[in-house]
């Protein structure tokens, strides 16, 4: 079968960047309305997530050095509700993965997936709080603030479902969740503010990715003020956001998904579909066929989000860790982002497959985009009958000739 020849291109997106993490923390902890909140002496837990932040093991290195210069003894506790099998085990190796360890940050790794029950909110959600994180005399929320992949409202993905759903382990994860949709656009933030309310939050530290994977804005916020500035810099990384080129894409091949790039393994925001039951889907970008070919390392086989794709490949079936996507799956309730599409032999069959599949299109018209993975869009492979639409859409050069699709001696489609 005769495959589209291929142009790469790159994009470019709005790039503000924090050049020193290191003195970008050192000035927004020092702050007086920060600052104030710490005692020498006092034990202070700081949340690390398993989400792929970038800099997130300087981030927090530079967070516990601080804290020592102001007199305070800081660990970290994994936070990431039913991440890593939803076991105190399997958390500490994600943090590992992503850099996050003793040595390196210069703080102990309390993991434990107790919790303590702090009230609930008015709607009879129950409130919880990692036991460890509990007993210090004060918690720091520190975490990425993003667009959610599941729905859109003012607040999403940041310091609220960190003091959520994260301090709250897996436990809560399964009380918010079993609600559905609701449960994580409505219940989420309510619990989370229910948590800033207690006492135990000293402050929350905020981090906005531009669309190069690179801290963009660090800032302490106090947490009475958390509520309203989440929802100002979640406006703010709204407009740096990356997304496809093109609109209409007939097949779009991802090489690789992960928990790294994104909570779903493929960002829905970038694919255009949810997967959700009862929920409508975005109404762009338009992907006929998704096929995805691999998963990242730092997933540890968690395959969670293949269901969003159509065909995948042998390679990626045979990497799957069954028990550690269920635990995530099922806590989510969202099935369908599990489910395991068409398996095919290697890239070259699944590519053809799709082709065969896409009715009434000549294989040479076929729209096709290829990406690395749904967190870096910068550059990208297009077909050569889709240049002339990505120049007039996006911030965006040809930084190729038109060539073939190269496989290897497998059938998978050379490094990217």
């Amino acid at each position: 079968m005769a495959f589209p020849k291929v142009v790469q291109v790159r994009q470019r997106f709005p790039r503000p960047r924090v050049e020193s993490v290191g003195a970008a923390l050192r000035e927004q902890l020092g702050r007086e309305e920060i600052a104030g909140a710490i005692r020498p002496g006092m034990s202070v837990a700081l949340t690390a997530g398993s989400r792929g932040i970038a800099e997130i093991h300087e981030i927090l290195r530079s967070i516990v050095a601080t804290l020592k210069e102001m007199g305070a003894e800081p660990f970290i506790v994994p936070a990431m509700g039913s991440h890593g099998g939803a076991t105190a085990e399997g958390q500490v190796e994600i943090l590992e993965s992503l850099g996050v360890t003793e040595e390196f940050c210069g703080a102990p790794i309390r993991s434990s997936m107790e919790v303590v029950e702090l009230g609930e909110t008015e709607r009879g959600v129950p409130v919880y709080m990692d036991r460890i994180a509990s007993e210090a005399d004060g918690v720091v929320l520190v975490n990425r603030i993003k667009a959610h992949t599941d729905f859109r409202s003012t607040v999403e993905s940041g310091l609220l479902k960190m003091a959520s759903i994260g301090l709250g382990k897996h436990k809560q994860a399964l009380a918010l969740h079993g609600y559905g949709v609701r449960g994580i656009r409505d219940f989420m933030a309510e619990v989370g503010e229910k948590v800033l309310e207690s006492g135990h939050i000293l402050f929350g530290v905020g981090v906005v990715e531009n669309a190069y994977d690179e801290p963009a804005i660090i800032e302490a916020i106090p947490p009475r003020e958390i509520p309203r500035r989440e929802a100002e810099l979640l406006a703010g990384y709204m407009e740096m956001m990356p997304s496809l080129p093109v609109s209409d894409v007939d097949i779009l091949y991802v090489d690789a998904l992960g928990k790294n790039y994104s909570g779903t393994g493929m960002d829905t925001n970038v694919i255009g579909r949810f997967r959700i039951l009862g929920v409508e889907e975005p109404e762009s970008p338009r992907v006929k066929y998704i096929i995805v070919g691999d998963i990242s390392r730092e997933s540890h086989g968690n395959a969670l989000g293949m269901g969003l794709a159509d065909l995948t490949t042998r390679r990626l079936a045979e990497q799957i860790d069954r028990k550690a996507m269920n635990a995530n799956v099922v806590t989510s309730t969202f099935l369908e982002r599990a489910k395991v599409p068409m398996v095919l032999e290697d890239d070259r069959e699944a590519l053809e497959t799709a082709i065969r599949c896409n009715w009434g299109v000549p294989p040479e018209e076929t729209r096709f985009v290829r990406i690395p993975n749904t967190l870096h869009l910068e550059y990208l492979y297009v077909s050569e009958n889709l240049v002339d639409e990505v120049l007039r859409n996006a911030d965006a050069e040809v930084v190729g000739d038109p060539e073939e699709l190269r496989f290897d001696a497998d059938g998978y489609l050379e490094a990217f």
